[in-house]
């Protein structure tokens, strides 16, 4: 994965991240409003162009479209510096956000040119859960809620066989500062796994780092901001997944 999340808009748009990337990516999104904007830009042009009817490309395109779009970032747009004699040009609307990535702009100005649109050979009738979504609808999916009194209230959902969990928080409050909540699986030998950090966020939805199918709880300890390796606290909330509903 990338460094840099805003360079993973347009493999996100098409749907080329794996599970773990798409999860980070939309943690991410969820604070990024520049690329929002820009991954509903790209999706717009995938829906317009899985609508249209022509010819199949060449085996290749999607190789080489996914693998650019992953690596390219462009710059916003250049506007032309105004003269002192001329009157200042509004901005189009939508200048201050990214530019789609050069592949995808491309593309379409070569099938605009030919008169035709070539339908996108991975495009889905229905758009891709994301990957929390996947455990929250699975048909296995197991729940354990917790109140935490005036710390809020929050429900990891496991799903085995996506091998995955969930953690949904409802009006937690903030960890003290300097500090921050660190996620833990504990395994049935009472080992305590990291499995990320959580987003300083009252109401939210993190998809656990690893595999959670063997996983007998899920932990929540206040740490120092950037996690640790092991837990240096008591977890202030236990969720036992043997009682999972």
């Amino acid at each position: 994965m990338s460094d840099d999340p805003h360079k993973l808009t347009g493999a996100y748009a098409v749907d080329a991240l794996d599970d773990l990337e798409r999860a980070r990516f939309e943690q991410h999104l969820s604070g990024c409003e520049d690329c929002r904007a820009e991954v509903a830009e790209l999706r717009e042009t995938a829906a317009l162009l899985a609508e249209t009817v022509a010819t199949p490309p060449p085996a290749s395109l999607r190789d080489s479209v996914l693998a650019g779009i992953s690596q390219i970032r462009p710059l916003p747009p250049e506007l032309p510096a105004s003269s002192p004699q001329e009157a200042p040009r509004s901005a189009p609307a939508g200048a201050g956000r990214r530019r789609m990535p050069l592949l995808v702009a491309a593309a379409l100005a070569v099938l605009v040119g030919v008169g035709a649109m070539i339908v996108a050979p991975w495009a889905d009738d229905e758009p891709r859960l994301t990957a929390a979504e996947q455990v929250l609808r699975a048909a296995d999916a197991e729940h354990v809620f917790l109140d935490l009194g005036e710390a809020g209230r929050a429900t990891v959902t496991r799903s085995k066989s996506q091998d995955r969990a969930v953690i949904t928080t409802e009006d937690m409050v903030s960890a003290p500062e300097g500090k921050a909540y660190e996620l833990w699986f504990q395994t049935p030998e009472d080992d305590m796994v990291p499995a990320g950090m959580m987003p300083d966020s009252a109401d939210q939805t993190v998809v656990l780092d690893g595999p959670a199918a063997e996983a007998v709880a899920v932990g929540i300890t206040i740490e120092p901001e950037g996690g640790s390796p092991e837990p240096t606290t008591e977890p202030i909330a236990l969720f036992d997944l043997t009682e999972a509903t």
